[in-house]
């Protein structure tokens, strides 16, 4: 009994209600101007539900009444695009006018009929309602009077039931609106996928040369060789602090440019960095590095970061060979550094698969493995 009754208590089958009487409203002015000619209002909703922005004051009304508090109704807030979308919304309207009709009907005069059918049985006094000022007076009217109310309850939630599935229907997104809801879906799952990336490299490099440095500095037992340690460490640290305010930022505010990502030309505090790490970093830029295009040199920093960070987690304190070169409208970047032991093969860490992913992303390639003795990175990223 207790489920049977449960619509009662949910306020969406009341906001379904008062959707249905809103167009009654209009058609209830109209009978009282006209009242011959009843049809007039449903010819009326032909020419509006051609208008584009229908079709968004419905979906809005829709979405707000019939499906309150759901993320994802399956209605559209979108004007109409096309000549489908205005038929849908044409149909959609006259639906909502017959439903709306019935919906006035049965909450009007089945509690009537109710309150008619208590009145024969116990009053005994014949009605004026059409059909009821025939029945006689009798004690078993009352056994009926309940049947209107629930026959009222059932049409209650079954006509809310039923303008709520024609709203999805009619109001639903159209096949160019799905196709833009999951571009901006795949939009957002690349941007969380970059993020990943972003933090995995900035906090990778800044842990990697914190710990390097550390290790350095303990085993030196130089006090000098100490505070050069921690300076690298503190600078390394705040750098990357502002790495992961900036991108918190971004999460926080979808609107958010990316402009403020390092560049190529930042890349001196990735050597120096190195460099304070105890690598002796030989780098040389040919090229208008600076003319390199914004998501290009971005992705490059990356790249190079990654790269060093991979040297001094893996190679610890070697030589290392950087060029970076713009030329004939490629960024390539070259990283070498000795191997301190042998080599097991191509490298399969999430850093190195996330290196050949950004050159992918932008068009170009990326190899990573053991050349004559050394190890290698080099990104080849076209700019033009």
């Amino acid at each position: 009994m207790a489920r049977f009754l449960r619509p009662l208590l949910r306020g969406t089958t009341y906001t379904r209600l008062l959707h249905l009487w809103v167009p009654m409203l209009v058609v209830s002015v109209w009978l009282y101007i006209l009242p011959s000619t009843p049809w007039v209002p449903a010819l009326f909703l032909v020419p509006i539900g051609l208008l584009p922005a229908v079709r968004r004051g419905e979906g809005v009304q829709a979405r707000l009444l019939l499906t309150p508090g759901e993320t994802e109704p399956g209605i559209s807030e979108a004007p109409s695009a096309t000549w489908r979308d205005r038929v849908r919304t044409v149909l959609w309207l006259e639906l909502r006018m017959l439903l709306g009709g019935v919906a006035m009907l049965a909450t009007v005069w089945l509690p009537v009929i109710t309150f008619e059918l208590s009145r024969c049985a116990w009053v005994g006094v014949p009605s004026g309602v059409p059909l009821l000022d025939r029945l006689p007076p009798h004690r078993a009217w009352a056994l009926l009077a309940p049947l209107p109310l629930l026959a009222l309850y059932g049409a209650v939630v079954g006509l809310g039931e039923l303008i709520t599935a024609g709203a999805r229907r009619l109001l639903g997104p159209s096949a160019a609106e799905r196709l833009a809801a999951l571009e901006e879906r795949t939009e957002q799952l690349l941007e969380r996928t970059r993020i990943a990336r972003e933090l995995h490299d900035s906090i990778g490099h800044a842990l990697t040369v914190a710990v390097v440095q550390a290790g350095a500095a303990r085993a030196a037992g130089d006090p000098e060789f100490t505070d050069q340690a921690l300076d690298a460490i503190e600078e390394t640290g705040r750098a990357a602090l502002a790495d992961l305010e900036r991108v918190l930022g971004v999460l926080r505010e979808s609107g958010r440019p990316v402009s403020a990502r390092p560049t190529l030309a930042d890349a001196g505090r990735l050597l120096e960095s190195a460099r304070a790490s105890g690598a002796k970093v030989d780098a040389e830029v040919t090229g208008p590095v600076e003319a390199v295009p914004g998501p290009v040199s971005r992705e490059g920093y990356r790249i190079l970061q990654e790269s060093l960070t991979n040297v001094l987690r893996h190679a610890g304190a070697v030589p290392v060979r950087v060029r970076v070169a713009v030329t004939g409208g490629m960024l390539t970047l070259d990283v070498r550094n000795s191997l301190p032991g042998a080599t097991t093969g191509p490298g399969r860490g999430s850093g190195l698969r996330g290196i050949r992913e950004r050159a992918a992303l932008l068009g170009g390639t990326a190899r990573t493995g053991p050349v004559d003795g050394d190890w290698q990175v080099r990104a080849e990223l076209p700019i033009g």
